[in-house]
């Protein structure tokens, strides 16, 4: 009998050779964004649908002009649309879309910040009472593209109660945030603050200059974060050699919005009248040494424990570029801020006031 054939050996077929990782991350790239756009793009189509229903409820309740009426129009169709589209068209969620198309009755105006803001964005905005104080958060949040959770702790910690603009009248306010709208323009008074939380640096007790500028690098993501988007850290102590001295700034940063450099001079105590001195010749140094073709005129921070505010306003330190804040090592409870905060922002509106008033009395004597 011939020789049976012997059997081949076995082979194991080749394992499916693993995508390159450069290849992976690439396309999971590709994948997540994808979701994000069309997340977003959903998200803008409802916020554009929530206006308009809004906007039609709350055309047929001011055509009847009886509240009561609105109320039972609401409650019925609610009833109606939720058991046909689900829990998003309660009498609840129609009243919060009739109070969006009432504080935002400008469809253009929606359209431009549906792009950066959902539908959780604006339902954090439309409760707020202060029609400046909703038309700050909500152009800061699109400038900024700040996140839902961004959004939540800037309204917490009473973001726009600390900027400079809020303590201005009210038809300031108005232009610069009409100017914010239209143009993108962004000011000093919308980006410097007063005063600065700098809770995370974690100083307790006694602490030198030093501490404080080692403690802000230590955690220099969280302190821009305090600043505000658009900071970009630069260097610490800054040398500056001036004739045959050398001077050396705690701080420099860049703000892309401004196009400017930003001296920070840390005070560990209060404010001085020969502070300003300092920093108006640091200012003038980084102008003659630092700033870029395109660029505009540096700006002067003096970030200091305590001032007093007659000092501040005789020194007329605005018309030198320069911002005095006071910094705060602990976030005060929430009423103490609250009370705090509004009794700085009417003490600086009284004071404006009062400027305003004495200008325009000696123009009226130079006029007789």
């Amino acid at each position: 009998m011939p020789a049976k054939p012997k059997p081949k050996p076995r082979t194991l077929a080749p394992k499916p050779a693993a995508p390159a990782a450069p290849l992976l991350a690439e396309v999971r790239d590709l994948i997540l964004t994808a979701r994000e756009a069309v997340a977003r793009t959903i998200d803008a189509s409802l916020v554009t649908l929530y206006w308009h229903i809004g906007r039609r409820i709350h055309q047929d309740i001011l055509k009847e002009k009886r509240a009561e009426y609105g109320v039972e129009i609401v409650a019925a169709l609610g009833r109606q649309l939720s058991e046909e589209f689900g829990r998003g068209f309660t009498a609840k969620a129609l009243h919060r879309m009739v109070q969006f198309a009432e504080v935002f009755p400008d469809e253009q105006i929606v359209a431009a910040l549906r792009r950066q803001l959902g539908w959780t964005h604006f339902r954090m905005i439309i409760p707020m009472e202060d029609e400046l104080k909703r038309d700050f958060y909500a152009e800061m949040c699109r400038m900024e593209n700040w996140s839902t959770r961004t959004l939540e702790q800037k309204i917490k910690s009473m973001l726009y109660e600390r900027t400079a603009i809020s303590k201005k009248p009210d038809k300031l306010i108005k232009q610069e945030l009409a100017a914010l709208r239209s143009e993108d323009k962004l000011t000093p008074d919308l980006v410097f603050r007063d005063p600065y939380i700098l809770d995370f640096l974690g100083l307790k007790d006694t602490y030198a200059e030093k501490d404080v500028e080692a403690a802000i690098l230590r955690e220099v993501e969280s302190f821009i974060l305090e600043l505000g988007i658009g900071f970009a850290f630069l260097e610490r102590q800054k040398r500056m050699q001036i004739d045959a001295k050398d001077y050396y700034l705690d701080l420099l940063f860049y703000h892309r919005k401004l196009k400017r450099l930003v001296a920070i001079d840390l005070k560990l105590g209060d404010f001085e009248a020969a502070d300003k001195g300092q920093m108006e010749l640091y200012l003038g140094w980084l102008k003659r040494h630092a700033v870029e073709p395109g660029e505009e005129a540096p700006l002067g921070m003096i970030l200091c424990a305590g001032k007093n505010d007659e000092h501040v306003e005789l020194l007329e330190l605005a018309s030198s570029g320069i911002h005095v804040a006071t910094y705060w090592t602990q976030l005060l409870p929430k009423k103490q801020l609250e009370r705090k905060l509004h009794q700085a922002v009417v003490r600086a509106r009284q004071r404006l006031t009062l400027s305003d008033g004495k200008a325009g009395k000696k123009t009226t004597r130079k006029a007789q």
